[in-house]
């Protein structure tokens, strides 16, 4: 069984949010991707969706989830489950960082915009 160096993971940085894929196709798996994000005081991912199921644990911080319109706050030690195409937004309401575990169900994870529109995020493997 493969163990991993969290810290030897490459972080790909957007503003407002840094980003690790912890295990995915390159592990060789062929129906998840585990992500690690850290999003910063005050900053959102931007309104996406994905064709696959999405979970995320929230490993620190605070903020809220806006699914399909429909806005919920969490905290630390919550889960957020995500239908496949949900459209959806995290944002960090919080003071500090907001440390969220992501598992999605499928490899590559193709990340759209509410419309569709394939993404273009620096970890992308389309």
């Amino acid at each position: 069984m493969p163990i991993k160096d969290n810290n030897t993971v490459e972080v790909h940085n957007l503003p407002g949010l840094s980003h690790q894929t912890l295990a995915g196709p390159s592990d060789g798996l062929k129906g998840m991707e585990v992500w690690l994000q850290t999003i910063d005081a005050g900053a959102t991912t931007p309104v996406h969706r994905h064709d696959c199921d999405e979970v995320i644990v929230v490993q620190a911080g605070s903020g809220t989830c806006m699914i399909e319109g429909k806005i919920t706050e969490f905290g630390p030690n919550s889960t957020l489950v995500l239908p496949a195409n949900a459209v959806h937004q995290i944002c960090n309401t919080g003071d500090d960082d907001l440390v969220i575990l992501a598992t999605l169900g499928m490899v590559p994870v193709r990340v759209e915009t509410a419309d569709g529109q394939l993404m273009k995020l620096p970890w992308n493997q389309f």
